[in-house]
């Protein structure tokens, strides 16, 4: 199944629906782990890396996408809720290496679901935005792509890892 997004700008969201060949328990760890986000997050020639994770309510993900140019571009995801195996919500922002937010780019409340029947695993992604222009400059970045190609590179990673 491929990717995907439906813009739902009366509610000022991107709403994003996947499902992958493995189940919860390793499709969990590869959104929750950063040594496994880190190989999949960024679409490819990007590299996700991790600066500092800490999942757990009130934790955060640190992570820079770098590009293969040199570019550096850093976010960090705060966590809020977590109820394991079946979802979290974090508020998702850019920022610079020290953690430090970038108002001038949007934040987005992050909302992940997990569900699970044997060997597959559906994903839900609410990704809800302070304004309509906040969503359309996100998606006018490459959001979509760029989510969509690194969702590519989680089903190569989850072949391998179911394979082992």
């Amino acid at each position: 199944m491929k990717t995907i997004i439906t813009k739902d700008l009366r509610n000022k969201r991107l709403n994003i629906l996947r499902e992958f060949d493995a189940p919860l328990e390793l499709v969990w760890k590869a959104w929750t782990d950063s040594s496994i986000l880190d190989q999949w997050w960024a679409p490819k020639p990007w590299k996700a890396a991790t600066k500092v994770m800490d999942f757990k309510e009130g934790g955060h993900w640190h992570y820079c996408m770098n590009g293969p140019d040199g570019e550096q571009h850093w976010a960090r995801v705060d966590y809020e809720k977590i109820v394991p195996q079946e979802n979290f919500s974090g508020m998702d922002s850019f920022c610079d290496e020290k953690g430090n937010l970038n108002h001038d780019l949007p934040r987005m409340q992050w909302q992940v679901k997990f569900s699970g029947t044997g060997s597959t695993t559906r994903v839900e992604v609410e990704v809800t935005f302070a304004s309509v222009e906040d969503l359309e400059k996100i998606v006018e970045m490459g959001f979509q792509e760029g989510f969509a190609a690194a969702h590519e590179n989680l089903d190569e990673l989850l072949k391998e890892l179911v394979s082992i």
